[in-house]
């Protein structure tokens, strides 16, 4: 009988056996040795882990022809070098309990013996208690110890990596592909340890140098080690990034966040310049790179990848860093509350980017309680900007010859003559601002200066002390909206403040908004929206969100009926909240060719700089652009 399967029996199964030491240390050198930098990186974890705090790392042909690393930490006795290139041998570990709650950064045993077994390896190092110092030498597969000169430290030489794996060898890419990588390795590290002097050569030139003075005496100076931090970040992200990056420092408990992120305006079409640390140790986690993300993700335009340098700090025994033998993963007993944390410090140091002082656009390493110039708006003269005003009203707004009332006829006329039709609500109606005697007090000062008019109906023009502003009217607008319905839907326990409608609003539906008007009453009651089927074919919005009153009522519904489509109900208040916010913001945002009175400019700008994260708009785009008097005179060659 014929069966789907069958089985060949081998008579004779090979003998199960143990590997020899030398193919144990092999193969382990798969996990741990990848590549140089790999190297590089064990033997400068050791170095830190022994109290280094001056480090010298010298390449020869991308690190393949030869790694040496010399530091000055506390050295190894001459009797311990067998064990210290010995597999899972270790002083920084002795018990489960060790493991669990470990701060070093290396603890598994295993980097000096792999590395050993794949190149021509020695090792000279001397305690400051010895008179000499001991080397051992691995020679054809045996180690060989003797007397050697040396200061106090260690001294580390691979040579041919892997000259006795060529297959592995081959793997390799070239010389600058290679350096590269350990220049990396050098740059993480050296961010992270700010005390310690980094110094590298490849092919006996010096190509990195990290202050060699922070182990000098200028670490005991004030604020010294976050001096020497933010030069290494300077040093690893640019001069031109560099002004552009936000200061972070959180604490809640036991979990502490600090670094820099960039703002969002200067994010990067590459994800090259992202630096995480957990307890000193750099990492790649996912629920990290998920909480930056989500602080980002309506503050960057497209496919813009930020730029950070983070450093978090929790209890040892709350991060299981023996995850993987590279010690790149890490896995968090609490997972949610770490998120939580990252993602509410890096929302709270992305909130400050609204206008602020001019001159940095609103972004800052250091910022200082600088003292501003008082500016008093001038006396313009020149009243045929597009402003939807009588040019008396305009000029009395700035001299205050007498106090500017504006009605809201939709009928008024401009310096150019003809009359011009518009639709446009007062300030107070459209920005909720005061009256414009309080907006534009002459000593109180504004980053974003005073109204000029606007441009195409599209752009609004100011002038501060610094020169000329440029906001897009419609962006600007567009985040004060979103971050005002942010913070009702979080305050008003899940719902959007109502305004009824005197006269209901219906429009033709098709089936699917119809469906989706029915299926979901309950979502659009929680956005403030009470908008039910009058027939098969119509529907009838008879309330709106408070803050949206003045939008197109049946563009608006459209809208949201498409997210509720697109999302569903309960999805669309939970994980798809930033795509429904940003869609009702959009809606409700001062149209573009909408010709605004110069009082409700101003208190645009006036509601710009009070609102958070307003240097963007929830597309990420930017709002506003600074243009200095230096740049005004080199675009008509003044001075030269």
């Amino acid at each position: 009988m014929n069966t789907p399967f069958s089985f060949r029996f081998l008579p004779n199964l090979p003998v199960i056996q143990a590997l020899p030491d030398t193919l144990i240390s092999q193969i382990a050198a798969g996990e741990v040795v990848e590549r140089p930098a790999s190297v590089v990186k064990e033997l400068l974890e050791n170095a830190l882990d022994a109290g280094a705090t001056q480090i010298q790392i010298k390449l020869d042909g991308g690190g393949i022809s030869r790694i040496a690393l010399t530091d000055n930490g506390c050295g190894i006795a001459e009797e311990q070098l067998p064990l210290a290139v010995a597999r899972h041998a270790t002083s920084k570990i002795k018990t489960l309990e060790d493991l669990e709650a470990v701060a070093s950064l290396g603890f598994r045993g295993e980097a000096l013996a792999a590395i050993a077994s794949v190149s021509q390896f020695t090792l000279t190092s001397r305690p400051a208690s010895a008179s000499h110092a001991g080397q051992i030498t691995n020679l054809a597969g045996a180690w060989q110890i003797q007397p050697a000169a040396g200061a106090v430290g260690t001294t580390i030489q691979v040579q041919e990596l892997y000259y006795n794996t060529p297959a592995r060898r081959k793997f390799l890419k070239s010389e600058q592909t290679e350096y590269g990588h350990c220049r990396d390795v050098v740059e993480r590290l050296a961010l992270a340890h700010p005390q310690v002097s980094f110094m590298l050569m490849h092919n006996g030139k010096v190509t990195a140098h990290f202050n060699q003075a922070a182990a000098t005496g200028s670490a005991a100076e004030p604020n010294a080690h976050e001096q020497i931090r933010a030069q290494r970040i300077r040093h690893v992200v640019g001069d031109e990034l560099m002004p552009h990056m936000l200061p972070v420092a959180v604490q809640a408990h036991d979990l502490a966040l600090t670094g820099y992120v960039v703002h969002p305006t200067a994010a990067r079409a590459r994800a090259d310049l992202q630096f995480f640390y957990v307890n000193g140790r750099f990492v790649r986690d996912k629920v990290l790179t998920h909480a930056v993300r989500a602080a980002y993700q309506d503050v960057l335009h497209g496919d813009r990848q930020a730029a950070y340098v983070l450093h978090l700090s929790l209890d040892p025994r709350g991060v299981d860093v023996n995850v993987h033998p590279a010690k790149t993963e890490v896995r968090f007993r609490d997972s949610r509350s770490i998120h939580q944390f990252v993602f509410h410090a890096l929302q709270q140091a992305l909130g400050a980017t609204k206008p602020q002082a001019p001159e940095t656009n609103g972004v800052a390493l250091n910022p200082a309680a600088a003292t501003p110039t008082p500016y008093s708006p001038p006396a313009w003269q020149q009243t045929s900007l597009g402003v939807a005003q009588r040019p008396a009203d305009y000029l009395a707004l700035f001299t205050r010859q007498a106090e500017s009332k504006f009605s809201d006829s939709p009928n008024r006329s401009d310096s150019t003559g003809p009359q011009s039709q518009i639709n446009s609500p007062s300030a107070d109606a459209l920005f909720e601002l005061p009256a414009a005697s309080q907006a534009l007090s002459a000593t109180s000062e504004h980053p974003l200066g005073y109204a000029l008019g606007q441009v195409h109906g599209v752009f609004v023009l100011a002038q501060n002390p610094q020169g000329l502003v440029v906001v897009d009217m419609h962006a600007a607008h567009e985040r004060i909206v979103y971050e005002r319905l942010k913070n009702a839907l979080q305050t008003e326990q899940h719902t959007l403040p109502v305004q009824q409608l005197l006269i209901p609003v219906t429009f033709t539906a098709d089936p699917k908004e119809v469906g989706a008007c029915e299926e979901h009453q309950t979502t659009l009651q929680a956005l403030g929206f009470d908008l039910a089927p009058i027939s098969p074919t119509a529907l009838a919005v008879r309330a709106v969100p408070a803050l949206l009153k003045d939008a197109n009522i049946e563009t608006l519904a459209r809208a949201v009926l498409r997210d509720l489509v697109q999302y569903g109900g309960s999805r669309l208040l939970t994980e798809h909240q930033h795509e429904l916010l940003a869609t009702l913001a959009c809606h409700g945002a001062v149209r573009a060719n909408r010709r605004l009175t110069l009082e409700e400019m101003n208190a645009l700008l006036r509601q710009m700089e009070a609102t958070e994260r307003a240097d963007q708009c929830n597309h990420g785009r930017p709002t506003w652009v600074q243009l200095s008097l230096n740049q005004l005179d080199k675009l008509f060659m003044r001075g030269q």
